[in-house]
């Protein structure tokens, strides 16, 4: 017997809902009734199908109709088919709901150690089935992932964007940058501690193409002087605070993030000129997707819940 293909668009879906109502059934009177067709029009596709696969699916009886060994199977492909379909259907409303899907996140340092962290977890709480990726690199490396739609959106200080297109900027809260140091740092017993007496230790600082980078050595050269340079470069969190911590070296975090660590405090040298708004980047012409916009509404929540506290 020849292949049949059932993919030339002579069967249709209907086809399949029906020899499954028949097989369910019994009879084609009843799935005409449970279809809420005519019993001529079932009767009429059913022929059709059989047509298209040059074989008898049902045997017709006193007791009804009963499949035959290609209508047993048939049946159980067709089954499967609308299985999958509304498996399909299911899942297209979780993603247009938000119920499941996918969010991807570029962290800077801003943001990641509290805000963030914060947002997921309530996330998670009200949409299990959402999926989020955390990835951590700079700025200028998150950039393009973002309009190319690799990530969803970046959050950590707003960087400028005056100068890159198709960028937009959600201001979340403000929050300080403060040059930090272990509790028992020897810094701390200098009488009128200022920025030229911290270089006498090493620094650990963000890569030099971020703009905070930037922005702290121009707070140097405000002041007269040259950038450190006995120094690490470093995006990493959990290594900046770590060296912090274990070390004498100084670094410049997020008020928050070095809250969170009692064994590291900031130092009495303001950075007045360093810019304070965290915040999310995101593409100004493509929506955000679902599960993106809930994180983004989470965000905005556990912000407001940062600055209320």
């Amino acid at each position: 017997m020849r292949a049949i293909d059932l993919l030339n668009g002579r069967l249709k879906l209907r086809h399949l809902v029906l020899v499954v109502a028949v097989a369910d059934q019994g009879s084609v009177l009843r799935a005409a009734e449970h279809l809420r067709l005519a019993q001529p029009a079932v009767t009429r596709s059913l022929r059709e199908v059989e047509g298209l696969l040059g074989v008898e699916l049902f045997t017709r009886g006193p007791r009804g109709m009963t499949p035959t060994m290609f209508g047993d199977a048939f049946v159980e492909h067709a089954r499967a088919v609308l299985a999958e379909l509304r498996r399909a259907g299911e899942r297209i409303s979780g993603l247009a709901d938000g119920e499941v899907g996918t969010v991807t996140i570029g962290t800077l340092l801003a943001g990641s150690s509290v805000l963030l962290p914060r947002a997921i977890a309530a996330l998670k709480r009200d949409r299990p089935g959402v999926t989020v990726i955390v990835q951590e690199a700079t700025f200028d490396a998150q950039v393009p992932r973002l309009l190319d739609g690799e990530i969803d959106l970046i959050l950590g200080r707003l960087n400028p964007i005056e100068d890159l297109r198709g960028l937009r900027q959600i201001t979340l809260y403000g929050e300080p940058v403060r040059l930090v140091a272990r509790r028992g740092h020897p810094a701390r017993s200098v009488p009128g501690l200022g920025l030229a007496d911290l270089l006498a230790y090493p620094w650990v600082l963000p890569l030099e193409q971020t703009a905070l980078r930037s922005e702290l050595e121009q707070v140097f050269r405000a002041d007269g002087l040259d950038p450190p340079g006995n120094l690490v470069e470093c995006t990493s969190v959990l290594t900046v605070r770590t060296l912090v911590r274990d070390t004498d070296m100084i670094a410049a975090l997020p008020e928050l993030v070095a809250r969170t660590d009692a064994d590291i405090a900031p130092l009495p040298v303001p950075l007045e000129t360093v810019r304070r708004q965290v915040g999310v980047t995101l593409p100004a012409h493509r929506a955000p997707t679902p599960s993106a916009r809930l994180m983004l509404d989470h965000l905005r929540r556990a912000a407001a819940e940062i600055t209320a506290g």
